[in-house]
């Protein structure tokens, strides 16, 4: 990143900074962030529309149109169009920089941002872009009490809100070096879940973690058909294929499923901060693994996940899963207390023949016995995993489990399976472990080469696998480093005897001072 990149980075989260540390106490940090998220999303789309609609305008000759300065009345005639092509319509009266203008003398700004809200929303109704803006801001509200308990007090919070986000230098989105908006959606999203412990880091994963899961499944691709996360969050993962790949060569857009609604809107909202267009992303909000959304789709060729660690699910308590094609080929469920493999092997019926999905995993799914081990004879016998990787402990927020990576395929060129132990690529960072970007490409690099290093990777046929009883786990398979001293017991042995022969002198000599002085 070059120094131009990193100052205007470091100015983007030194404001955002400023905001949340002037607002800190009045809410929880962690609710907090969807009103800040929320009105940093309605600045973009204000800016973004306002400056689509100015560079048509000028390049046909008015230099000095300025949709902020028209008519909601002239504006109208233009609205049918810009749903077609943005998705959403925003009046001039409407747009963020006017409201900011009047924030301070309008008594009921709460009701009015309300109301601006819902006719953003509203605009999309009954176009394509429906699903993609309704309740949007579902999770933005103007009268909650948390804000303070009187209209006024809302209102100053509110404004406090809008000057701290009207203040950051954003420039025009187009012109940036860096992707100022989502730089900033990601800035505070790692903030808050760093310093709200499980209720934060729940939603969110590390962006290092996040690139080493996207670059191991695209690797040897240049473009791919689509991207999708069974457990989306705030859809980092597929922003992180998005950048990597470039947006342009994800041909037909992201999917993903969340069954949080808040994190649904979140998630939705950072589409649109990565210029994502409503056209090129469909995010759904179902519990994945009783009501897929997105069975009709054809598969995927990449996949990658983080999902939620050893939840409980329906399992045997629903009689239909059982005949459902995602789980039946395996003849039995994951148990109703641990659902991984149920999302593991969602993931394996969604993906292409061609495709790879990388999905974080909790270690012990890769030995426990009962269902879990009945699943992995199915993968294994069926020479659907690739690789297993072993990553450092601390590297999410609010845990400090050591997960792993869980590689599928289903045209894999050999019957054996790759596992990889990187618990030492990483550095310490406060309390935490995190992946450098060497870090990163050294375990990618590993994968990449498929071979036998001592003490970091091993080629395991399956048919080992299978007599090892279907144990995934890496440590069973790549051999620790003994980093202890190594002693030569001879050679000790001897050191010892000249010590017991000093002491033997040491103590005659003794003995002989003691009987002169007697005498």
């Amino acid at each position: 990143m070059n120094v131009k990149n990193i100052k205007e980075r470091e100015e983007i989260h030194k404001a955002i900074w400023s905001i949340a540390d002037d607002l800190r106490g009045s809410v929880d940090g962690w609710d907090f962030k969807q009103y800040i998220l929320g009105i940093m999303f309605y600045r973009y789309i204000s800016e973004n529309i306002t400056n689509y609609i100015n560079d048509d305008e000028r390049k046909a000759g008015d230099t000095t149109f300025d949709y902020a300065n028209i008519s909601d009345y002239d504006a109208e005639s233009v609205r049918e169009d810009l749903v077609k092509v943005k998705g959403f319509f925003i009046l001039p009266s409407e747009l963020f920089c006017n409201l900011c203008k009047r924030a301070k003398n309008d008594d009921n700004l709460n009701e009015t941002l309300e109301r601006i809200f819902n006719n953003i929303e509203n605009s999309a109704k009954g176009a394509e872009s429906e699903g993609n803006f309704s309740g949007l801001f579902d999770d933005i509200d103007v009268n909650n009490n948390k804000l303070g308990a009187t209209v006024a007090k809302r209102n100053e919070k509110i404004i406090k809100i809008l000057d701290g986000i009207s203040n950051i230098n954003l420039g025009n989105y187009q012109d940036n070096s860096i992707d100022a908006f989502g730089d900033a959606y990601e800035f505070l999203m790692s903030m808050y879940a760093s310093n709200a412990g499980k209720s934060g880091g729940e939603f969110y994963t590390p962006q290092e973690v996040s690139e080493l899961l996207t670059k191991i499944a695209i690797l040897g691709k240049k473009s791919v058909n689509k991207v999708y996360d069974p457990a989306c969050g705030s859809g980092s993962l597929l922003l992180k294929s998005a950048k990597i790949l470039g947006k342009d060569n994800v041909r037909n857009g992201f999917f993903g499923q969340e069954i949080n609604l808040t994190t649904y809107n979140l998630c939705r909202i950072n589409m649109f901060l990565h210029d994502i267009g409503y056209d090129k992303f469909d995010i759904a909000c179902e519990d994945t693994l009783v009501s897929p959304q997105h069975w009709d789709n054809e598969p995927f060729e990449v996949i990658v996940s983080n999902p939620p660690y050893s939840i409980k699910w329906a399992g045997d308590d629903n009689a239909t899963l059982i005949n459902d094609p995602r789980y039946s080929p395996a003849g039995v469920l994951a148990p109703k207390s641990k659902a991984d493999f149920a999302f593991i092997m969602h993931s394996l019926a969604w993906l292409a023949e061609n495709g790879t999905a990388s999905i974080v995993c909790f270690p012990g799914i890769l030995y426990r016995g009962g269902a879990e081990q009945k699943i992995r004879k199915y993968l294994i016998d069926n020479n659907f995993v690739d690789c297993l990787i072993q990553l450092p402990d601390n590297l999410f927020f609010g845990t400090s489990i050591a997960t792993c990576i869980m590689v599928l395929k289903k045209s894999k060129k050999d019957n054996s399976t790759l596992f990889i132990d990187a618990t030492n690529e990483c550095i310490k960072v406060t309390n935490n472990n995190k992946l450098t970007e060497k870090n990163i490409e050294n375990i990618v690099n590993i994968f990449k080469s498929r071979e036998d290093k001592k003490y970091v990777s091993k080629i395991v046929s399956n048919l080992e696998i299978a007599e090892n009883d279907y144990n995934l786990s890496v440590s069973t398979y790549v051999e620790k480093e003994d980093t202890r001293e190594k002693i030569d017991i001879s050679k000790l042995n001897n050191e010892i005897a000249e010590i017991v022969a000093r002491e033997n002198v040491l103590r005659s000599e003794i003995d002989k001072i003691i009987a002169e002085i007697e005498v």
